[in-house]
This record gives structure tokens, sequence and C-alpha cells, in this order.
């Protein structure tokens, strides 16, 4: 796809990186559409760093509405926002960004609506907070065939991988050991935001075709004393 001579102004510095002009980047970026699950904590910062690297859809899939105790974390919202759906404030400041992305809310992935709403992106990446919702992507992702990047975080953790149809969230975590979220273990504010930002760099490189994704890696972050770890996964035998 060819890029405008704004779209050009706006993406300068990336165009600067020589493995990501090299790769022809931000043309498969322009063209690709992203599905984003969940538009909290992970979600934020996954949301608004797509749409001003110039992803050419972005559609957002999230129920909620903006809470005062999200204000801390997910930084899409203010106190004026209180109330009104995490979705349709996200598309706003994602246009707001970048008024070249396509931008839509959708609701919250069910069951129902899944195949089709995954089906009809490029990648689809899990924002959200609870286990049956990251299964569901989980599995239906897997049936399609299809990578799709997770991240977690809680407390003083986070977690961050690109999964695929050869290894995916079952392989790693085969049942839910814990349905908990932020809301009952808590959350240092910035812990979200730092994996959401890597979850956003992950998604370029898988698009872009650029570097080499966290496939088959698991990246631990343990924000009390900065350690991170990168874990190399393989499926078990028998």
């Amino acid at each position: 796809m060819t890029l405008t001579r704004e779209e050009l102004r706006r993406v300068s510095r990336p165009l600067l990186v020589p493995e990501w002009a090299e790769a022809g980047a931000q043309e498969k970026l322009r063209s690709a559409r992203v599905l984003v699950v969940g538009a909290g904590g992970l979600g934020g910062p996954v949301i608004r760093q797509l749409a001003g690297a110039g992803v050419g859809a972005l559609t957002v899939a999230d129920s909620d509405t903006v809470s005062v105790t999200n204000l801390h974390r997910q930084q899409l919202y203010a106190s004026a926002d209180v109330g009104r759906s995490k979705a349709e404030v996200a598309c706003a400041v994602a246009q707001a960004v970048n008024p070249f992305v396509e931008v839509q809310a959708a609701p919250a992935l069910s069951a129902e609506n899944a195949a089709a709403l995954i089906a009809e992106h490029d990648l689809t990446v899990d924002a959200t907070d609870n286990f049956e919702t990251r299964y569901l992507i989980a599995d239906t992702c897997r049936a399609l065939g299809r990578e799709w990047v997770w991240g977690a975080a809680s407390g003083v953790s986070g977690l961050c991988s690109v999964f695929g149809p050869a290894f995916g969230l079952r392989d790693l975590f085969p049942t839910p050991e814990d349905d908990s979220s932020c809301d009952e273990l808590g959350v240092l504010g910035p812990v979200p935001n730092l994996v959401g930002d890597l979850m956003a760099l992950q998604a370029l490189l898988v698009l872009g075709g650029v570097g080499e994704p966290l496939r088959g890696k698991l990246w631990t972050f343990d924000a009390l004393t900065g350690r991170v770890r990168v874990l190399k996964m393989q499926m078990a035998e028998g």
C-alpha cells in the first residue's frame, strides 16, 4: 500500500531504522488489520502505539466502562471518562493520535462472535484480564491457524509471548490456575504499561516481518528487582 506524503511525515522516524525500512515493514503495517481484545492497562498502550505506528485498521473489543480505580494505570482515560465505554474512548484516542487509521469498537469477545472477529483480522492481541476470554482467544486462534500476541500483568510481575498453532496458551498453562484479576490481586501502574508496550512492539515485529518476535519464548519481568528473563518453550513429549 502506498503511503501519502502526510503519512510518510508521521512515520519518518521508524523509516530511519534500517531493518524496518529495508523490510518494507511500514507498507505491510499500513495494510494490516489488528484486533485488540481488552482496552485496559495492557490494551491501552497497545492501542495507542499501534495507532501511532500507522497500522491500517484497528478494532477494539471491550464491553467494560471506565472506573476511577482504572485511572492510575490505564493512560487512555481521564477522570472525565469515568462511566464511559472503554472501547469507544479508546477508539477516539486512537483516531486523534492518527486520523489515517481506520478504527472501530466491537462488542466483547464471545463464543458466538470470536471466530468471525478473529478471522477478519491479520493479528489478534490478547490484552484481557480474565481467563475465560484468554482461553477463548487461544482456542479460536489455534482452530483458525492464527498467531496472536499475549501478555499478562499483576502485582509486580509481567509476562509476554507470541503464540501460534504450534505452541499456544494451553501448552504453557493447560488450565487456568488462578482466575484473579487486578481487582483482587492489585498491580503497580507502570507494570501493565511496560508489558503493553512490549506487546505492541511484538505486534509490529510480526506484522512488519522484522526481527525475532517472541515465538516459542516467554518474556518475564519482576518490577521489584528489574529482572527480565526470556525462557525458551517447547512442547512436552508424549
